[in-house]
């Protein structure tokens, strides 16, 4: 797969990427992030990407012309398989579902919204859509995008070593207790300053232990994250 960042800041994914799962993956090939800097679509000589909102208002706003011949240009003929994401607050919330449908496309470009907004012309006649990770407002799309990037790319075939490891993960539906939050862990010692781990998972019998996670997944969902339980 790969992964395409339209950004102000492209030095600031120097960062996210070099670490942990995103790393390994892009050194075994496994998919490959592109970042491309906005202002290398811009034609004046002080490469300007943004201008004030027509109608007045605070701040500046993405301009329309260079996101839309970047993307033109990094996809001179875009195929069904190739889309186009929005970083924003005003977007629809990013969530495991949406992270699944993604993880089966051929490529992803990320926009990484900035100021004030993008001209509104991007999400209606460029974007595919519109997301956003949380009901708060960022100064930037990047830190949005290396979420994605890095909630996606782990889905992918070989990026985790088991990959089953995602299929149980929180969020995810498994068919049996759709969207639970995770159920808890525990690792040595058994026994930690007199609080000790559940006897059921030191028995080895399999079937007590997935009854035994199934309602403590149930139990923690409803105590931390009761609005998942509908």
């Amino acid at each position: 797969m790969i992964f395409h960042v339209l950004t102000i800041f492209p030095e600031f994914f120097e960062g996210p990427f070099a670490h942990g799962v995103v790393k390994r993956a892009k050194d075994a090939g496994l998919l490959d992030i592109r970042i491309h800097n906005l202002r290398d679509w811009t034609s004046d000589r002080h490469r300007t990407v943004d201008d004030r909102p027509f109608g007045g208002a605070e701040g500046m706003v993405l301009k329309a012309e260079p996101i839309f011949l970047a993307v033109e240009s990094i996809w001179p003929e875009r195929k069904p398989d190739q889309k186009v994401v929005l970083l924003s607050a005003q977007g629809r919330m990013f969530d495991q579902a949406t992270a699944n449908r993604l993880s089966g496309e051929a490529e992803l470009l990320l926009i990484c919204g900035r100021y004030e907004g993008v001209d509104e012309r991007v999400a209606e006649h460029l974007a595919d859509e519109e997301i956003s990770i949380g009901n708060y407002v960022l100064s930037g799309g990047e830190l949005a995008a290396a979420v994605v990037v890095d909630t996606v790319a782990r889905l992918l075939p070989g990026v985790l070593g088991n990959q089953s490891s995602a299929a149980f993960e929180s969020f995810q539906d498994t068919g049996h207790g759709e969207g639970l939050l995770d159920c808890p862990h525990w690792t040595r010692p058994a026994d930690f300053r007199g609080w000790k781990a559940p006897e059921v998972l030191l028995n080895g019998n399999h079937e007590e232990i997935r009854r035994f996670r199934k309602r403590t997944a149930l139990e923690k969902t409803a105590r931390l994250r009761p609005d998942l339980m509908k």
